[in-house]
């Protein structure tokens, strides 16, 4: 199924009348019913007569269907305010639109911008009795929390992202017996060739990320790892250093690890990125890593402009003992 085109332009033409069919059924939910854009309260008649300026320091989605030419739906991510958490509104599909993916693909990809932007939580509102809406947000690990906004029948809801930080080898240490181990584990289950043939004990996956806390002590590797509001890891990345005399401007990156009940948010591209920027601040000038054939993780790396290199037959062994191909990529910082 091909999916719907998501896009960011606060002035886009379409984007006042999206905005307009908004408010005028939000009001009549209400029962406050008006005709035209011309009567509604003042506060949200500037949003659908000048979206640009209404939403100046926001980011604005639009979403076009699959063979459409233009956005039938829209969502607003407001830009953090006075310490408090950023917040999802104004969330639209046409409803002849509808039952099209189109909610939650601008939802996936708002809350994938919160968390890159490194916000520990995003929140929204929602009437209560909006059975539909409700379900997205619960399905996507909204719940409700105490009330912001005294409005009768209106639910407030958070979520709480995962963050990404840069491992010490002490910190690798003490996540490597549970977390880390946890997480090889879940990708070797999955299928993925990460260097262990299946099933993995974990025993032997935290030996492994013992040697990795010991190879980041002596400047050989770094490691980000990705956590939950729970304190457990999600996900992570490595990234090595070449230790030849003529490679010092590469590195390479390895096991990169997204638990599988934290796939499908934009995890992966966020670790990737941050391997990635402190590569680049730290001189190296280019990447290089393999992956196999046709596997998932070639869509992400191909998504954000890593280049293919080749591919070479029967390189490792998957988790169940069949050899597979794998193909190389690599990016210019």
């Amino acid at each position: 199924m091909t999916a719907a085109r998501i896009e960011e332009n606060r002035s886009h033409p379409r984007l006042p009348a999206l905005l307009a069919a908004y408010h005028l059924v939000n009001q009549a939910g209400k029962g406050a019913v008006v005709a035209t854009v011309a009567e509604l309260p003042a506060v949200y008649r500037v949003e659908a007569e000048d979206p640009a300026g209404a939403f100046a320091a926001d980011t604005v989605l639009l979403a076009t269907p699959p063979g459409a030419d233009a956005p039938a739906g829209c969502v607003v991510l407001k830009a953090p305010r006075e310490g408090r958490a950023p917040e999802i509104k104004r969330l639209w599909v046409e409803p002849g639109a509808r039952r099209r993916g189109l909610a939650r693909a601008l939802m996936a990809e708002a809350l994938r911008r919160a968390e890159a932007s490194g916000v520990p939580a995003v929140r929204l509102t929602v009437w209560d009795g909006r059975e539909e809406p409700l379900a997205l947000y619960r399905s996507l690990g909204f719940e409700t929390v105490a009330s912001w906004d005294d409005r009768p029948d209106l639910l407030c809801l958070e979520r709480r992202l995962d963050v990404i930080e840069r491992l010490a080898p002490e910190a690798v240490r003490a996540h490597a017996p549970a977390g880390l181990a946890a997480l090889l584990v879940d990708a070797v289950d999955g299928g993925a060739s990460v260097g262990f043939p299946g099933p993995l004990d974990p025993t032997e996956a935290a030996s492994w990320w013992l040697g990795v806390a010991e190879e980041a002590a002596g400047g050989v590797r770094d490691v980000w790892a990705a956590h939950g509001p729970d304190g457990r890891l999600s996900g992570v990345v490595t990234l090595v250093r070449v230790g030849a005399a003529n490679g010092r401007h590469r590195g390479e990156i390895a096991r990169l690890l997204v638990h599988r009940s934290a796939r499908g948010r934009g995890l992966g591209r966020r670790l990737l990125a941050a391997a990635e920027a402190h590569a680049a601040a730290t001189g190296l000038r280019l990447l290089v890593l393999d992956t196999q054939t046709d596997s998932p993780a070639e869509r992400l790396y191909r998504g954000v402009g890593w280049t293919a290199a080749g591919i070479i037959p029967d390189f490792a062994a998957d988790p169940g003992g069949t050899l597979r191909a794998t193909t190389l990529y690599y990016s210019r910082l």
